[in-house]
């Protein structure tokens, strides 16, 4: 291995560098959508659109009764079949 090289420092990048430039590049993604919407620009969509076809999830409630109830089965289960402590 040899001796790192005294200009290897200032070939460093360095990120402030980078940051202060006046010109900025675009992605090649934010480029290739721009080139995409220039003739077709895409429709409004509503703020987390429901894909077509898919049912809604249930309500809060619903959720809520469904894991106690099923809590409550678990329950009545272990005890019918005789899960207690030994005395």
């Amino acid at each position: 291995m040899g001796k790192p090289e005294r200009d290897d420092e200032d070939r460093e990048f360095d990120i402030r560098w980078a940051d202060a430039a006046e010109l900025k590049e675009p992605s090649a993604r934010a480029r290739m959508l721009a080139a995409r919407w220039k003739d077709n620009p895409p429709q409004p969509q509503p703020f987390r659109a429901d894909p077509d076809g898919v049912t809604r999830p249930r309500s809060g409630w619903a959720s809520t009764a469904l894991v106690f109830g099923i809590v409550a089965v678990v329950i009545v289960l272990l005890g019918y079949g005789g899960f207690r402590a030994p005395y």
